[in-house]
């Protein structure tokens, strides 16, 4: 059995060694070379999979350790007998994790703003429900869900809001495709002082339109994780937009783990062998406990989620390797391939420096592990 693997992958070695001999490749580099002998394929959303890359070849199986599989010719898999899957959900938390991130880092304050959403499945659910917890309005655009649910509303409504966060996988077919959803008009209706977020798929924002719009307005404050035609990414975007990050929000540590295992776990169900291996079993990290000096509900929020991911210092490190590079594609994928490990709120611990319980409980709503004692 060999299995052949995007080398990014974490713990590849360890999920999938036991199941055959693995064999790892750049993904940029991964050819019909690779694949002619291989029998499963595992890969990340770098990697295109398409017919040219698999038909004729001993590749009976193709996991992609994303959430998302827009990377992958699903009618050419299905039509080749192939089967697929992906690892929905496996990056949830930490998008949502990154949303916070940006609000923290760009000094918003989300308690007295109302939250628009489009797309409400994993991610965009996720969020809306940590809100929630939080007390903080929130409303979502979502076509594709049961319209009857009270927290969906229109997209012009979500676009009323003080923070506009975009988490809709990228469509351009069906009854109501995502591409370019949010174009000219679209993005003309963003009220002043608005912070638009997106962190799901790139071509969901017309990113000429928002170049257009952004040297028109400096009211508002955009954070963009995924571009329009990454990683070969308009620079000149790059340098109007607020904070900007290569295609990272889901990069933490335990959401790429994670994926990685659901689809080991999917992979023993394709060759009848039962699991032996969880990511709880690998993890042996503690990570250093975060005491808060902030007694006040915001700014400690602000702290404890700073502490544990300021992604302006991927901002600072984005600009610094654009500026550096002749290549904003090497400049977007050697980011992203030597990305340091991050973990979700989850994994963080924070004491406060005097017990209150109104914080102690918001933290517990963000994820975070609240020591106490």
């Amino acid at each position: 059995m060999k299995i052949l693997a995007d080398e990014n992958i974490p713990l590849v070695h360890e999920f999938f060694d036991s199941l055959g001999d693995v064999i790892t490749v750049p993904p940029r580099d991964m050819d019909r070379h690779h694949t002619r002998e291989a029998d499963i394929l595992v890969v990340r959303s770098v990697r295109a999979i398409d017919r040219a890359l698999v038909e004729n070849t001993g590749i009976r199986y193709v996991g992609t350790c994303t959430a998302g599989f827009d990377h992958l010719d699903i009618q050419a898999l299905d039509e080749l007998g192939i089967r697929w899957r992906s690892a929905p959900g496996c990056n949830a938390e930490s998008v949502v994790d990154y949303v916070f991130s940006c609000l923290a880092a760009l000094g918003v304050n989300f308690f007295d703003a109302t939250v628009g959403i489009v797309g409400c499945g994993n991610v965009g659910g996720r969020l809306h429900r940590r809100l929630q917890s939080l007390g903080i309005k929130s409303h979502c655009y979502d076509p594709l869900l049961n319209q009857n649910l009270p927290h969906l509303v229109s997209l012009d409504a979500v676009l009323e809001s003080d923070i506009v966060c975009l988490h809709a996988p990228l469509t351009r077919g069906g009854q109501h495709p995502s591409f370019h959803l949010l174009g000219s008009g679209q993005l003309q209706k963003l009220r002043k002082g608005a912070t638009l977020i997106s962190a799901g798929r790139g071509g969901v924002v017309d990113n000429a339109a928002l170049k257009q719009l952004l040297a028109q307005r400096d009211d508002l404050q955009v954070v963009l994780d995924v571009w329009e035609s990454e990683p070969d990414i308009d620079r000149e975007l790059f340098e109007r937009v607020s904070l900007g990050t290569p295609h990272i929000a889901g990069h933490a540590f335990d959401a790429k783990v994670r994926g990685t295992e659901m689809i080991y776990r999917d992979v023993c169900a394709f060759l009848e062998r039962e699991p032996q291996l969880r990511f709880e079993d690998l993890d042996r990290e503690v990570g250093e406990v975060i005491i808060l000096q902030s007694d006040d509900l915001l700014p400690a929020l602000q702290e404890a989620v700073l502490a544990a991911y300021d992604l302006r210092e991927d901002h600072a490190r984005f600009g610094e390797a654009l500026a550096a590079s002749v290549s904003a594609r090497e400049a977007f994928d050697s980011l992203r391939k030597h990305y340091p490990r991050r973990r979700e709120f989850s994994r963080c611990r924070v004491r406060l420096t005097r017990p209150d319980e109104k914080i102690q409980t918001a933290l517990a709503a963000l994820g975070f592990q609240v020591i106490t004692q």
